[in-house]
């Protein structure tokens, strides 16, 4: 794997690094948090210390032949031992911490085991990509170049058996996350078994190095995203739909705003449009214009227009919900057509209302059923004078337009 895609890859989990470390600063004391953490830092960090241009800095800056191996090594070996401490912590129950004492005081032995090999053994070439191949036959570095990745192989299948077994278990984003974390992980099992591969092979005689050169990076670059991404879903998943879900409603209403228009633009009823602008905060803001353009229309609605709409497409799919929103959506766009067309509709002499006012959810159908193109006699909007007979909705007390958008928070509409 060249330099650029090492460091492109260190990029991406540093920069879910960086979007993860305000809450680590807040919660400093949450082992959790802190885990998971480190384990995108300590991938990170095995991206950049396998880079052929970063071993060779290091070795030229330290004077020591091929030290960037050990530390690769024992990066590798702290991430793996850090995605098992993960799992444990995530899964909970009785003897957590102790557990994940254990597996660190382990995989801090086999780092221990691997800088006291290399110490012992002789490096003198520099190899920046075929390390592991080129001294598997050299005494004592061939047996920190096993005692590594086997140390990476048992974390991976273990991480591996661990989360997928629990995903069966949970639901939601969670199960998203396991199962992801789980794929991750069984994709990192190959980086070891290709290196373990072009290992042995050395020992019968065989050049398999391209193994080790070609085909593990690719599987641990793969490996480590997905691992990450697998341990992020769970926390951003839910922030994400909480980001998109007032997005989409907020598109949804679109056609109900644009039918009223004319009433918001003539009558100044819509609110000034906040600015830095979350989704939830447009959702609010868009509302409450809609609800204020209905308010303002609350004694214009005819009511045959809506029982017209409403019972026909009761009939057609006994939807009570749907009904309702046809109803209004004939109505509204009843009353609209005359604004447009220049004709005032004419005052109203009583009557019952329409129906109640719509909440949120009635709006986006409403603004759903503003889509459906009615036929000509559906759509026709009885032309009754005052006196002869049209029955109107009676106005019923409308909240005025809020000032500001904090006011549209508090409106009932909104």
């Amino acid at each position: 794997m060249s330099g650029l895609i090492n460091y492109a890859s260190c990029g991406v989990l540093w920069l879910g690094l960086t979007i993860k470390a305000p809450d680590l600063v807040r919660h400093r004391h949450d082992p959790i948090l802190r885990v998971i953490c480190a384990v995108m830092a300590l991938a990170g960090l095995c991206f950049v210390l396998g880079s052929p241009p970063t071993v060779g800095a290091i070795n030229r800056v330290t004077g020591v032949p091929n030290l960037a191996a050990p530390l690769t090594y024992a990066s590798i070996t702290a991430y793996s031992a850090t995605s098992l401490v993960l799992i444990v912590y995530w899964k909970g129950g009785p003897g957590v911490r102790r557990i994940a004492r254990y597996l660190m005081a382990g995989y801090g032995t086999v780092i221990v085991g691997v800088a006291v090999l290399f110490a012992l053994g002789d490096t003198p070439a520099e190899r920046r990509t075929d390390f592991d191949t080129y001294y598997a036959q050299t005494p004592f570095v061939a047996g920190a170049i096993v005692l590594y990745l086997v140390a990476h192989l048992a974390a991976v299948v273990t991480t591996a058996s661990w989360s997928l077994r629990w995903a069966r278990e949970v639901g939601g984003w969670l199960r998203a996350g396991l199962l992801t974390l789980g794929t991750g992980t069984v994709v990192g099992a190959g980086y070891s078994l290709c290196k373990l591969t072009a290992v042995v092979a050395r020992w019968c005689g065989a050049d398999w190095s391209s193994l080790g050169t070609e085909f593990a990076p690719g599987f641990a670059g793969l490996g480590a995203l997905l691992t990450v991404v697998g341990i992020l879903v769970p926390w951003a998943g839910p922030s994400l739909m909480t980001w998109l879900l007032p997005w989409r409603t907020y598109r949804r209403l679109a056609p109900l705003e644009r039918e009223l228009e004319v009433v918001l633009a003539e009558r100044s009823l819509r609110l000034p449009r906040p600015w830095p602008s979350s989704p939830a905060a447009l959702l609010i803001w868009r509302q409450t214009s809609i609800h204020n353009a209905l308010s303002y229309l609350d004694a214009l609605f005819d009511r045959d227009v809506f029982e017209q709409a409403h019972d026909r497409t009761m009939e057609a799919t006994g939807d009570r919900e749907r009904a309702q929103a046809a109803g209004w959506a004939s109505a509204v766009g009843a009353v609209m057509r005359d604004v447009r067309d220049g004709r005032p509709p004419a005052a109203p002499d009583g009557g019952r209302p329409v129906a109640e006012a719509p909440d949120a959810a009635a709006l986006v159908r409403i603004a759903e059923a503003l889509m459906i193109p009615a036929d000509g006699a559906a759509s026709a909007r009885p032309r009754r004078s005052g006196r002869t007979g049209r029955r109107t909705m009676a106005p019923s007390p409308a909240p005025a337009a809020p000032s500001s958008t904090r006011d549209a928070e508090r409106s009932p509409h909104a």
